[in-house]
């Protein structure tokens, strides 16, 4: 019971964000995009190990479970979803201002409780806290791989594109798994990816051992240029819970974003 009151707890505040962050969109005159919605409100509040785990089709449970919730903003009139992206609604406006804390935002929309018709539009964004980010922290590995796993896969793209980098590094903390001497760096030949001429998307697969791992997508071997979690640039860290065995990680440049098989 307490892991699920504390999930429940994460994802009002979550759901706080997504509104806060269309709020702000909509000050800048900016229609939301919405992976980047989806991206802040997980930087604010962080999945656990249990949110990260990945369910079919590479979609963590904390994702999936935020997106989902997002219908109970559309269905109480505060935002709309098009195909230009999310928007806020003049009424989602003034929700912020009268339920002003993930538990009033979360306790509304399951009682229906509408906005009190006195709430004034606000002329600007409410105040968000900044989210401590969390950068790749590079260290050095604590043991090199055996020689027969340092075989690192060809640095250059099978193909010539140009609209696709010169190359794709899975930068992170397992890293010296891969052959690398040094985790969470992006030049190494043992984490750059392969360019799959028939999918456009860079795909490598890697055998780890059981545990919790952190990386992002790195671009052309530098942090210069590098995508987190939703596709979002220089985002947080993409997380993977893993039993153990191999994984395929595709990367595509179109959305920035990744899929587990």
């Amino acid at each position: 019971m307490a892991r699920n009151a504390n999930a429940a707890e994460k994802l009002d505040l979550r759901l706080k964000a997504v509104l806060d962050g269309l709020a702000e969109a909509a000050f800048t005159d900016q229609t939301a995009d919405a992976r980047e919605v989806l991206t802040a409100a997980v930087a604010a509040v962080p999945f656990d190990e249990h949110e990260a785990v990945l369910l079919s089709g590479g979609i963590p449970r904390g994702h999936k479970a935020l997106t989902a919730a997002t219908a109970k903003l559309v269905k109480a009139g505060w935002m709309v979803k098009g195909r230009s992206g999310w928007a806020i609604t003049e009424d989602g406006l003034r929700a912020t201002v009268a339920f002003p804390t993930g538990q009033a935002l979360a306790a509304a929309l399951a009682d229906g409780t509408p906005v009190p018709a006195d709430t004034p539009v606000p002329t600007a964004a409410p105040a968000k806290k900044k989210a401590a980010r969390k950068a790749p922290a590079k260290k050095a590995s604590a043991a090199k791989a055996p020689a027969a796993e340092q075989a690192a896969p060809a640095a250059e793209p099978l193909v010539v594109d140009l609209d696709q980098p010169q190359s794709v590094a899975i930068a992170g903390d397992f890293a010296s798994h891969l052959g690398a001497s040094a985790d969470w760096e992006p030049s190494a030949d043992a984490v750059q990816m392969g360019l799959d001429a028939a999918s456009r998307r860079w795909v490598r697969t890697v055998d780890l051992p059981a545990g919790h791992y952190a990386f992002k997508i790195a671009i052309n071997r530098s942090w210069d240029e590098n995508y987190g979690a939703f596709g979002a640039f220089d985002g947080p860290n993409h997380e993977l819970t893993h039993d153990g065995g191999p994984v395929t990680i595709a990367y595509d440049h179109t959305t920035k974003d990744i899929a587990y098989s």
